[in-house]
């Protein structure tokens, strides 16, 4: 009877296990494939993107394949416009509205300003269509986001690069008036307010 007792606890435990084992995998599969009404669509962002850019939708199109095929679906993207310069050492500065897909069409004003430093040179005005991952909560947009070696290419006249910080990554997308060519390194400083000192 003991025997018995013991078997019968023991089966159920190993179910129990296996029904936890199960959920944590989900759950985790969840994490690296969001699918959920939390995020956005490729079609979504490409409308939206569009739009905001002015751009023909193929090329627009263009730029956002690559990130998805890349990042997955984003949980929120900020609409901005900036300016910058460099001669080696460059400046950038940035507003823009931050949209996150849990938040509805509600938004959070967000401004950047950053340094760089590199093979640079020129300067440029443009549009700003950043896609934002792995965002918990819009306060955690408020950070230095250092860019990702390597990260930096051209489609369709849009230029785009990755930065992150944690498991936050940014991928702004560029288009715009003026010039600037050449490699660089540097960071941009997420803010609730604008900072005219870049560090």
């Amino acid at each position: 009877m003991r025997n018995n007792i013991s078997l019968l606890w023991n089966g159920f435990a190993a179910v129990l296990l296996a029904v936890a084992i199960a959920g944590d995998a989900n759950a985790a599969a969840a994490a690296r494939n969001p699918t959920s009404d939390d995020t956005y669509t490729a079609e979504e962002i490409a409308g939206k993107a569009s739009d905001f850019f002015g751009a023909t939708t193929e090329a627009v199109a263009k730029a956002i394949e690559k990130v998805f095929a890349e990042k997955g679906r984003p949980n929120a993207y900020i609409i901005g416009q900036e300016a910058s310069g460099a001669i080696g050492v460059g400046l950038r500065y940035g507003d823009g509205d931050l949209y996150m897909k849990s938040a509805g069409e509600k938004t959070t004003k967000v401004y950047w300003q950053g340094p760089s430093i590199g093979f640079d040179l020129g300067g440029n005005a443009s549009k700003s269509f950043t896609l934002v991952y792995n965002l918990p909560n819009t306060e955690a947009i408020f950070e230095r986001f250092p860019g990702v070696d390597g990260s930096a290419y051209l489609i369709a006249g849009i230029s785009v690069n990755y930065q992150q910080n944690g498991r936050v990554i940014l991928a702004p997308m560029r288009t715009g008036v003026g010039l600037r060519t050449g490699v660089n390194i540097g960071y941009l400083a997420y803010t609730k307010e604008r900072n005219y000192l870049p560090f």
